[in-house]
């Protein structure tokens, strides 16, 4: 037996360290005794990596577009090579808990994460926890958590995270449905900068208007190997025959018979009952579909058998990073409140993200809905920030509305767009400046809104695009949905057109775009939206401005400027 081994071995009876608490019970659920000592939990155990700075140094190296290096994404080896935990930590987690008469398997590519099944009173006593029944009183749905748990101390430097434990939080679809009424319009001043476009984009949003919005092409992408992923959670099931209705009727100039191709993991299914469509699998396929015409697009079903305990978001990325060849652009449009998990989860699916963008693949979420006050609207006291819109290494999409006035279609921020600041990420570097802009101006150095969020973490969303008002086919009948998640298909569906454009010229795809989206001649390409605000929290939020703000970001696509940049890359 190693040294390591033997150290590991008599952590049994060694000193526990606390390791992750929370304050108290989260706002919304009860607790309901204590968890039957003999229930199963199914844990996951996040080793430590070996080396993940210098993973992280390595995605700015090929994404910056000043780096010597831009582009120059990394094999699934080398992404491998940074993230393996040391073998000592492997040697040290596998000895305390065989120990214990238990035993892990792995379940990443890298090995950094492993599952281990253990019953609740060994739990208790392995962790120092106290394991309980708590509910969620709107949902009646009932979890098994603790308030707090601890880890051996030899442990401290080889075992980063023991989960779900101190995490609460549930995914949403972020797409609030409009069919009784029409968001309201707010007042433009018609002397703003805007788009001529001669549509009726600000009563229904179709592919055709987005076109003309935004200059996006209608031509068909030509390069087989440019792949657009869209992930899809919690039985949303995406219907190839609304698809098929959707197009007919909003691009008549693509065959009816195009559709998605299907991949799915932890027992997800896509059937095809009208009664099984889903309103934010149908969004986000027919927004794909129909924008990105031509795009090999892919559609994620993850099932309810997950792995991960964080909804499948990490089995997602992990069953991606386990191919060959991921797909260059992938977009999500579910989320949660960041408060509502455990911060070294977050940390930890975020280095996933780094992962994947380091491979060469755009990473881009919906910002949410309940505007300052988190993914769905709420009360609250301090600004809730958004879950995973905080990770510096993914594009957060935020969303705008659309008004005619004098013939003119005009942007302004749509007050439902999530935006904010994290508690868990400090600014990154790609962000500093406009950020420090935005606080010192608009914020009045940060006097306005003060103590109610975190003025030193990382900034969201990043860019925006129309959200509003979205004609979809929903079992045969068309409906009309708004939120930030139909933002994010839209903007994915511009990055993988101009991927398109770019492997047509042996370039290679955009990556991880924040660095670029943030460089000069990447924000020069988007529309700057400089009115609205995102109310909540008995506030008005925060309020769009000239440059970066937190309700629309850098602002919405203009593909020719986006294509043009992106051909002027190394």
């Amino acid at each position: 037996m190693s040294a390591c081994a033997g150290v590991a071995s008599s952590a049994v009876a060694s000193t526990l360290q606390l390791h992750e608490a929370r304050r108290g019970i989260p706002a919304g659920f009860s607790i309901h005794g204590a968890a039957a000592p003999d229930t199963v939990l199914n844990l996951r155990m996040a080793l430590v990596q070996s080396n993940f700075a210098g993973l992280e140094e390595r995605l700015y190296d090929v994404s910056t577009p000043s780096s010597a290096n831009y582009g120059k994404h990394l094999s699934k080896a080398e992404v491998e090579q940074y993230v393996a935990p040391k073998q000592d930590s492997v040697t040290a987690v596998n000895a305390w808990l065989a120990a214990n008469g238990l035993s892990g398997t792995p379940i990443s590519p890298a090995g950094d994460w492993i599952a281990v099944q253990v019953p609740v009173s060994k739990a208790n006593k392995l962790l120092g926890a106290q394991f309980s029944v708590f509910q969620d009183d709107a949902t009646g749905r009932q979890v098994i958590r603790t308030l707090s748990y601890s880890i051996p101390a030899e442990l401290k430097d080889h075992l980063d995270l023991v989960h779900p434990t101190i995490t609460f939080a549930d995914i949403k679809p972020l797409v609030p449905v409009v069919s009784a009424h029409r968001e309201a319009r707010v007042p433009v001043d018609s002397a703003l900068v805007a788009n001529a476009v001669p549509t009726t984009c600000d009563v229904d949003i179709t592919p055709a208007c987005l076109q003309d919005l935004y200059g996006i092409p209608s031509t068909p992408a030509t390069q087989s190997s440019n792949q657009l992923g869209v992930s899809g959670f919690i039985d949303q099931f995406a219907n190839q025959a609304d698809l098929e209705t959707f197009l007919t009727k909003f691009r008549p100039d693509v065959s009816n018979s195009t559709t998605f191709n299907l991949k799915a993991l932890d027992g997800g299914q896509n059937p095809q009952d009208p009664s099984d469509a889903g309103i934010e699998a149908n969004l986000d396929t027919q927004y794909t579909v129909g924008i990105a015409t031509a795009v090999n697009t892919t559609f994620f079903s993850v099932g309810d058998s997950t792995k991960d305990g964080i909804f499948g978001f990490l089995d997602l990325i992990n069953s991606l990073l386990a191919e060959p060849a991921p797909p260059q652009v992938l977009t999500t449009s579910y989320g949660a409140d960041e408060g509502a998990l455990s911060q070294n989860l977050v940390r930890n699916l975020c280095q996933a993200y780094a992962q994947l963008g380091a491979r060469g693949t755009s990473i881009l979420f919906s910002s949410g809905d309940g505007g300052v006050s988190g993914s769905q609207a709420k009360g609250c006291v301090q600004f809730v920030p958004t879950f995973p819109s905080g990770c510096p290494f993914l594009t957060s999409v935020g969303a705008t509305q659309l008004t005619t006035t004098s013939g003119l279609t005009i942007e302004t921020a749509a007050e439902f767009s999530s935006g904010g600041f994290s508690n868990f990420f400090p600014t990154p570097a790609y962000q500093q400046a406009v950020v420090d802009t935005y606080i010192n101006k608009t914020l009045a150095n940060g006097t306005v809104n003060e103590g109610l969020f975190n003025a030193s973490g990382r900034a969201f969303p990043d860019v925006s695009a129309a959200g509003v008002d979205y004609l979809i086919v929903v079992s045969g009948d068309t409906d009309i949905v708004s939120g930030t998640s139909a933002s994010s298909p839209l903007f994915a569906s511009v990055i993988a057109l101009i991927n398109d454009r770019l492997a047509s010229k042996g370039k290679p795809p955009l990556g991880f775009l924040n660095p670029f989206l943030y460089s000069e001649a990447g924000a020069s390409a988007l529309n700057d939206v400089t009115e609205g605000s995102n109310p909540g929290c008995g506030s008005q939020g925060f309020p769009a401005a000239q440059g970066w703000d937190p309700v629309t970001g850098l602002g919405t696509p203009n593909f020719a400027k986006l294509l043009a940049a992106a051909l002027d890359l190394p």
